[in-house]
Protein backbone atom coordinates (compact mmCIF):
# COMPACT_ATOMS: atom_id res chain seq x y z
CA UNK A 1 0.00 0.00 0.00
CA UNK A 2 1.57 2.88 -1.39
CA UNK A 3 1.05 6.64 -3.15
CA UNK A 4 2.62 8.73 -5.57
CA UNK A 5 2.10 12.13 -6.88
CA UNK A 6 0.95 12.58 -9.97
CA UNK A 7 2.29 15.17 -12.76
CA UNK A 8 -0.42 17.40 -11.81
CA UNK A 9 -0.25 17.21 -8.15
CA UNK A 10 -2.51 14.44 -7.30
CA UNK A 11 -2.10 11.82 -4.64
CA UNK A 12 -2.77 8.37 -6.60
CA UNK A 13 -2.92 5.20 -4.19
CA UNK A 14 -1.47 1.69 -5.47
CA UNK A 15 -0.56 -1.52 -4.20
CA UNK A 16 2.82 -3.27 -4.73
CA UNK A 17 2.67 -7.15 -3.88
CA UNK A 18 4.92 -10.03 -4.44
CA UNK A 19 7.74 -10.43 -6.46
CA UNK A 20 8.70 -11.52 -10.03
CA UNK A 21 6.60 -11.26 -13.33
CA UNK A 22 4.88 -7.51 -12.75
CA UNK A 23 1.44 -7.67 -13.40
CA UNK A 24 -0.53 -4.24 -13.00
CA UNK A 25 -4.05 -4.61 -12.71
CA UNK A 26 -7.20 -1.74 -13.46
CA UNK A 27 -10.31 -1.91 -12.53
CA UNK A 28 -14.00 -0.88 -14.04
CA UNK A 29 -14.93 2.87 -14.64
CA UNK A 30 -16.00 3.47 -10.79
CA UNK A 31 -14.10 0.66 -8.64
CA UNK A 32 -10.67 0.18 -7.50
CA UNK A 33 -8.11 -2.01 -6.47
CA UNK A 34 -10.54 -4.12 -4.82
CA UNK A 35 -11.59 -5.67 -7.86
CA UNK A 36 -8.82 -8.27 -7.84
CA UNK A 37 -8.95 -9.61 -4.58
CA UNK A 38 -10.64 -12.62 -6.05
CA UNK A 39 -7.42 -13.03 -8.79
CA UNK A 40 -4.67 -12.07 -6.41
CA UNK A 41 -4.18 -16.05 -5.31
CA UNK A 42 -3.51 -17.21 -8.38
CA UNK A 43 -0.65 -14.47 -8.85
CA UNK A 44 1.52 -16.33 -6.63
CA UNK A 45 5.19 -16.03 -7.57
CA UNK A 46 4.36 -12.50 -9.28
CA UNK A 47 4.71 -8.56 -8.25
CA UNK A 48 1.44 -7.59 -8.13
CA UNK A 49 0.59 -4.29 -8.87
CA UNK A 50 -2.46 -2.35 -8.37
CA UNK A 51 -3.44 1.35 -9.24
CA UNK A 52 -7.09 3.51 -7.69
CA UNK A 53 -7.70 5.56 -10.64
CA UNK A 54 -7.96 9.42 -9.36
CA UNK A 55 -11.39 10.02 -7.87
CA UNK A 56 -11.83 6.62 -6.81
CA UNK A 57 -10.66 4.23 -4.13
CA UNK A 58 -8.16 5.90 -1.97
CA UNK A 59 -6.85 8.42 -4.30
CA UNK A 60 -7.56 12.17 -4.13
CA UNK A 61 -10.84 13.11 -6.24
CA UNK A 62 -9.30 15.79 -9.27
CA UNK A 63 -10.62 19.26 -8.74
CA UNK A 64 -11.07 19.35 -12.64
CA UNK A 65 -13.92 16.59 -13.60
CA UNK A 66 -13.18 16.63 -17.08
CA UNK A 67 -9.41 15.10 -16.01
CA UNK A 68 -11.59 12.16 -15.41
CA UNK A 69 -10.29 10.54 -19.07
CA UNK A 70 -9.03 7.50 -20.38
CA UNK A 71 -6.26 9.19 -21.90
CA UNK A 72 -4.89 11.14 -18.08
CA UNK A 73 -5.80 7.69 -16.58
CA UNK A 74 -3.37 6.21 -19.13
CA UNK A 75 -0.97 9.14 -18.46
CA UNK A 76 -1.11 7.96 -14.67
CA UNK A 77 -0.41 4.89 -15.47
CA UNK A 78 3.11 5.31 -17.15
CA UNK A 79 3.94 7.74 -14.18
CA UNK A 80 3.07 4.75 -12.00
CA UNK A 81 5.54 2.67 -13.77
CA UNK A 82 7.79 6.02 -13.96
CA UNK A 83 7.38 6.01 -10.58
CA UNK A 84 8.38 2.39 -9.49
CA UNK A 85 11.20 1.93 -12.23
CA UNK A 86 9.15 -0.32 -14.35
CA UNK A 87 10.13 -0.48 -18.52
CA UNK A 88 7.57 -3.22 -19.27
CA UNK A 89 4.50 -4.79 -17.49
CA UNK A 90 1.41 -7.30 -18.38
CA UNK A 91 -1.38 -5.40 -18.13
CA UNK A 92 -5.23 -7.20 -16.50
CA UNK A 93 -7.27 -4.64 -17.48
CA UNK A 94 -11.15 -4.93 -16.72
CA UNK A 95 -13.50 -3.08 -18.35
CA UNK A 96 -12.20 0.76 -18.29
CA UNK A 97 -8.74 -0.67 -17.63
CA UNK A 98 -9.55 -2.82 -20.94
CA UNK A 99 -9.96 0.80 -22.40
CA UNK A 100 -6.78 2.27 -20.71
CA UNK A 101 -4.55 -0.65 -21.39
CA UNK A 102 -5.61 -0.08 -25.58
CA UNK A 103 -5.01 3.65 -24.80
CA UNK A 104 -1.15 2.71 -23.99
CA UNK A 105 -0.66 0.16 -26.42
CA UNK A 106 -1.50 3.27 -29.26
CA UNK A 107 0.73 5.58 -27.14
CA UNK A 108 3.34 3.29 -24.97
CA UNK A 109 2.97 -0.33 -27.23
CA UNK A 110 6.59 -0.80 -25.31
CA UNK A 111 5.72 -0.38 -22.07
CA UNK A 112 3.43 -3.65 -22.47
CA UNK A 113 4.26 -7.13 -22.41
CA UNK A 114 0.91 -8.81 -22.55
CA UNK A 115 -2.44 -8.21 -21.62
CA UNK A 116 -5.92 -9.65 -20.79
CA UNK A 117 -8.80 -7.74 -21.58
CA UNK A 118 -11.67 -8.57 -19.29
CA UNK A 119 -15.24 -8.52 -20.26
CA UNK A 120 -14.63 -5.10 -23.07
CA UNK A 121 -13.53 -4.29 -26.61
CA UNK A 122 -13.81 -1.63 -28.89
CA UNK A 123 -17.37 -1.73 -29.58
CA UNK A 124 -19.51 -1.37 -26.35
CA UNK A 125 -22.90 -2.54 -26.36
CA UNK A 126 -26.03 -0.10 -26.06
CA UNK A 127 -28.00 -1.71 -23.15
CA UNK A 128 -24.28 -1.93 -21.09
CA UNK A 129 -23.84 1.76 -21.14
CA UNK A 130 -27.18 2.54 -20.31
CA UNK A 131 -27.45 0.16 -17.45
CA UNK A 132 -24.18 2.25 -16.76
CA UNK A 133 -25.46 5.56 -17.07
CA UNK A 134 -28.10 4.56 -15.09
CA UNK A 135 -26.82 4.31 -11.71
CA UNK A 136 -23.10 6.13 -11.94
CA UNK A 137 -22.58 9.00 -9.51
CA UNK A 138 -25.76 8.06 -7.77
CA UNK A 139 -25.77 8.14 -3.70
CA UNK A 140 -26.58 4.13 -2.95
CA UNK A 141 -29.95 3.85 -1.49
CA UNK A 142 -29.01 1.15 1.17
CA UNK A 143 -29.13 1.19 4.39
CA UNK A 144 -25.96 -0.75 5.24
CA UNK A 145 -23.58 -3.08 3.06
CA UNK A 146 -25.52 -6.25 3.80
CA UNK A 147 -28.61 -3.93 2.11
CA UNK A 148 -26.86 -3.84 -0.33
CA UNK A 149 -24.88 -7.15 -1.11
CA UNK A 150 -28.60 -8.07 -0.97
CA UNK A 151 -29.52 -6.07 -3.66
CA UNK A 152 -26.85 -6.77 -5.91
CA UNK A 153 -27.63 -10.35 -5.30
CA UNK A 154 -31.37 -9.69 -6.75
CA UNK A 155 -30.45 -7.39 -9.75
CA UNK A 156 -27.49 -9.47 -10.97
CA UNK A 157 -27.71 -12.85 -9.56
CA UNK A 158 -29.62 -14.45 -12.48
CA UNK A 159 -26.53 -13.44 -14.64
CA UNK A 160 -23.98 -14.72 -11.89
CA UNK A 161 -25.42 -17.99 -10.55
CA UNK A 162 -23.91 -19.45 -8.10
CA UNK A 163 -22.43 -16.89 -6.57
CA UNK A 164 -22.55 -16.68 -2.81
CA UNK A 165 -24.11 -14.20 -0.67
CA UNK A 166 -20.51 -13.54 1.24
CA UNK A 167 -18.98 -12.77 -2.83
CA UNK A 168 -21.76 -10.04 -2.81
CA UNK A 169 -21.09 -8.64 0.44
CA UNK A 170 -17.73 -8.72 -0.44
CA UNK A 171 -18.23 -6.31 -3.38
CA UNK A 172 -20.54 -4.03 -1.70
CA UNK A 173 -17.58 -3.22 0.74
CA UNK A 174 -15.75 -2.38 -2.34
CA UNK A 175 -18.12 -0.69 -3.92
CA UNK A 176 -19.87 1.39 -1.03
CA UNK A 177 -18.24 2.87 2.26
CA UNK A 178 -20.52 3.50 5.51
CA UNK A 179 -21.01 6.69 7.12
CA UNK A 180 -20.45 7.46 9.87
CA UNK A 181 -24.17 9.27 9.92
CA UNK A 182 -26.10 5.82 8.62
CA UNK A 183 -26.31 4.56 5.23
CA UNK A 184 -23.37 4.59 2.80
CA UNK A 185 -21.21 6.59 0.67
CA UNK A 186 -20.25 5.75 -2.98
CA UNK A 187 -15.98 4.61 -3.08
CA UNK A 188 -15.37 7.31 -6.07
CA UNK A 189 -16.10 11.01 -7.17
CA UNK A 190 -19.63 11.45 -8.35
CA UNK A 191 -18.37 14.52 -10.48
CA UNK A 192 -17.65 10.88 -12.50
CA UNK A 193 -20.77 11.12 -14.19
CA UNK A 194 -20.51 14.80 -14.87
CA UNK A 195 -17.33 14.05 -16.94
CA UNK A 196 -19.11 10.98 -19.18
CA UNK A 197 -22.32 13.38 -19.63
CA UNK A 198 -19.73 16.08 -20.58
CA UNK A 199 -17.93 13.89 -23.03
CA UNK A 200 -20.91 12.43 -24.54
CA UNK A 201 -22.51 15.88 -25.12
CA UNK A 202 -19.79 17.28 -26.61
CA UNK A 203 -19.53 14.44 -29.15
CA UNK A 204 -16.32 13.21 -27.75
CA UNK A 205 -15.20 10.00 -29.59
CA UNK A 206 -12.07 7.77 -29.93
CA UNK A 207 -11.79 4.97 -32.51
CA UNK A 208 -11.45 2.04 -30.02
CA UNK A 209 -10.77 -0.44 -32.96
CA UNK A 210 -8.36 1.76 -34.39
CA UNK A 211 -7.06 1.31 -30.60
CA UNK A 212 -7.53 -2.33 -30.22
CA UNK A 213 -5.92 -2.22 -33.56
CA UNK A 214 -2.64 -1.17 -31.65
CA UNK A 215 -2.32 -4.29 -29.95
CA UNK A 216 -1.86 -6.57 -32.93
CA UNK A 217 2.06 -7.17 -31.96
CA UNK A 218 1.14 -7.66 -28.23
CA UNK A 219 0.04 -11.09 -26.73
CA UNK A 220 -3.31 -10.54 -25.93
CA UNK A 221 -6.46 -12.51 -24.49
CA UNK A 222 -9.66 -11.33 -23.57
CA UNK A 223 -12.16 -12.98 -21.05
CA UNK A 224 -16.22 -12.31 -21.75
CA UNK A 225 -18.75 -12.91 -19.43
CA UNK A 226 -21.27 -15.22 -20.96
CA UNK A 227 -24.20 -13.20 -19.82
CA UNK A 228 -22.11 -9.90 -20.91
CA UNK A 229 -24.08 -6.19 -22.20
CA UNK A 230 -21.21 -5.01 -22.81
CA UNK A 231 -19.50 -6.91 -24.70
CA UNK A 232 -20.76 -9.19 -27.18
CA UNK A 233 -20.06 -12.56 -28.88
CA UNK A 234 -20.17 -10.81 -32.12
CA UNK A 235 -17.92 -7.95 -30.95
CA UNK A 236 -15.50 -10.84 -29.75
CA UNK A 237 -15.60 -12.52 -32.91
CA UNK A 238 -14.54 -9.47 -34.87
CA UNK A 239 -11.57 -8.78 -31.95
CA UNK A 240 -10.26 -12.50 -33.51
CA UNK A 241 -10.40 -11.69 -36.69
CA UNK A 242 -8.79 -8.89 -36.37
CA UNK A 243 -5.89 -10.28 -33.85
CA UNK A 244 -4.92 -14.02 -35.03
CA UNK A 245 -2.78 -14.41 -32.09
CA UNK A 246 -5.90 -13.78 -29.65
CA UNK A 247 -6.45 -16.32 -26.39
CA UNK A 248 -10.55 -16.08 -26.20
CA UNK A 249 -12.33 -17.34 -22.86
CA UNK A 250 -15.96 -16.90 -21.81
CA UNK A 251 -17.14 -17.68 -18.96
CA UNK A 252 -20.06 -19.47 -18.54
CA UNK A 253 -22.89 -18.21 -15.68
CA UNK A 254 -21.25 -14.49 -15.60
CA UNK A 255 -22.40 -10.82 -16.64
CA UNK A 256 -20.29 -7.69 -16.81
CA UNK A 257 -17.92 -8.68 -15.26
CA UNK A 258 -16.02 -11.83 -14.34
CA UNK A 259 -14.07 -12.14 -11.23
CA UNK A 260 -11.28 -13.64 -13.01
CA UNK A 261 -10.66 -16.53 -10.97
CA UNK A 262 -13.11 -18.89 -12.77
CA UNK A 263 -11.53 -21.56 -14.28
CA UNK A 264 -11.68 -20.18 -17.90
CA UNK A 265 -10.58 -16.95 -16.92
CA UNK A 266 -7.16 -18.41 -15.39
CA UNK A 267 -6.64 -21.14 -18.24
CA UNK A 268 -6.91 -17.69 -20.86
CA UNK A 269 -4.68 -15.85 -18.34
CA UNK A 270 -2.10 -18.63 -17.55
CA UNK A 271 -1.79 -19.36 -21.59
CA UNK A 272 -1.01 -15.53 -22.24
CA UNK A 273 1.40 -15.73 -19.35
CA UNK A 274 3.36 -19.07 -20.54
CA UNK A 275 3.35 -17.63 -24.21
CA UNK A 276 4.86 -14.06 -23.38
CA UNK A 277 7.15 -15.55 -21.19
CA UNK A 278 10.21 -13.10 -21.72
Amino acid sequence: MARFTSSDGLSLYYEDEGAGRAVLCLAGLTRNARDFDPLAPHLAGMRMLRLDYRGRGRSDHDPEFTNYNIMREAQDVIELLDHLGLERVTLIGTSRGGLIAMALAAGHGGRLDAVLLNDIGPEVAPGGLERIMDYVGKPPPFADLDAAAAALEAAHGADFAGVSRARWRAQAEAMFAPRAEGGLALRYDPKLRDALVGQAGAGESVDLWALFDALRDTPLAVVRGANSDLLSAQTLTRMQERHPGLIAATVPDRGHVPFLDEAEALAALHELLETSET
